[in-house]
């Protein structure tokens, strides 16, 4: 006779979890208001305006998938279940293996449906906006700015973001001194926001003829990318927008006019750019969605300065200021705490599973 107790206990525990989120997330709820948004977009004024359209579309998708994860993890269970009844039933082991494959898939689901309940933020199911700045370091800071970018691009790429270039400053010999963009996607700014802060790289310098240790600074800055912000009023009189011509390439169209737009908020002296379109109107209209981006933030930072959810404390972009530290030197393995695995802190940084991925090197400051 096959001993299945511990597979049924197990199976107890998922439901009753799968029940908790189910819970946290209200799906039935869910379910109702995405028949709701079906129907509206089936309706003729909503489908012939395309920013409305846009919109609702963008809701739905993310009710759709909340409800996709929970329903897949719903069955992973049920055919756990029937499969469980026909190895007792034939007194036959040789189901187990699917068995075992059914409750890990229902464990990943879960865990993903346990990060969304998280994500209840008021602006974190919106798409984010990221600027990366060089700091502290030269030549080696800019270097070490560009390894971040193409960090969070891997990262956009794994979980099924796009990433926008916005606005590029390159720096002088390599790297990059700053650079803005946009991530697209549902809970984009959500998983985003605890990126915000100093990034400390300790390495041997490739630029370096002695190859010494070199450490470089670069900060992250994060913010939800605001649609309709209601409370935030801009004023004409409150702008001073400037036009230049755009860097890189482009052709023709972009040595010869100037379609880059740079925008300064002269009350809070906040200052935003964009150069990644061809039309100068576009680029405006983008450079203004920053702005107030920007704007919301500090409203929030002002509103929240006591628990510091939102900016927190300012610092400068060098030693003691860093929020997460990547050791390159000394080259060690380290452990992924999840799997058991051992890989190189290079590899562990560079596969970019920023969110995950909680390694020896990483040190909360």
């Amino acid at each position: 006779m096959i001993r299945t107790d511990l597979y049924w206990q197990k199976i107890e525990d998922l439901k009753s979890t799968l029940k908790e989120a189910g819970y946290s997330l209200d799906i039935d709820t869910a379910r109702h208001d995405l028949e709701k948004i079906e129907k509206e977009l089936e309706k003729e004024e909503v489908y012939t305006d395309l920013k409305k359209s846009a919109e609702y579309s963008k809701k739905a998708q993310a009710i759709r998938n909340k409800i996709e994860v929970f329903d897949k993890a719903e069955k992973a269970i049920n055919d756990a279940e029937e499969m469980i009844t026909l190895c007792e039933e034939e007194n036959d082991d040789s189901f187990m293996s699917e068995v075992e494959l059914d409750l890990k898939e229902a464990e990943e689901d879960i865990e993903k449906i346990r990060l969304q309940s998280l994500l209840r933020g008021k602006y974190d199911s919106s798409s984010a906006l990221m600027t990366l700045h060089a700091g502290a370091g030269g030549t080696e800071a800019c270097d070490w700015t560009e390894m971040l970018y193409r960090m969070y691009m891997m990262y956009a790429e794994k979980h099924g973001y796009t990433i926008t270039e916005l606005d590029r400053l390159e720096g002088d010999s390599a790297g990059i001194k700053s650079v803005s963009f946009r991530v697209d996607g549902i809970n984009a700014y959500g998983y985003l926001k605890a990126e915000k802060g100093v990034h400390r790289l300790v390495r041997i310098s490739p630029f370096d003829a002695n190859a010494r240790r070199q450490t470089s600074f670069s900060s992250v800055e994060v913010m939800p990318e605001i649609e309709d912000a209601g409370e935030i009023e801009i004023r004409p009189e409150e702008i001073k927008v400037d036009t230049y011509r755009s860097s890189g390439a482009g052709g023709q169209h972009v040595n010869k006019t100037e379609s880059a737009i740079r925008i300064t908020h002269i009350p809070t002296g906040i200052i935003v750019a964009c150069q990644n379109e061809r039309s100068q109107i576009q680029n405006r209209e983008q450079a203004m969605k920053m702005l107030m981006s920007k704007l919301v933030e500090r409203r929030e930072a002002e509103k929240m300065a006591e628990a510091q959810s939102i900016k927190g404390e300012i610092k400068k972009i060098e030693w003691g200021s860093q929020i997460r530290s990547y050791v390159f030197c000394p080259y060690t393995l380290v452990k992924d705490h999840r799997t058991g695995a051992e890989n190189s802190n290079v590899d562990a940084v560079m596969d970019g599973d920023i969110d995950l991925f909680i390694i020896d090197y990483l040190k909360k400051s």
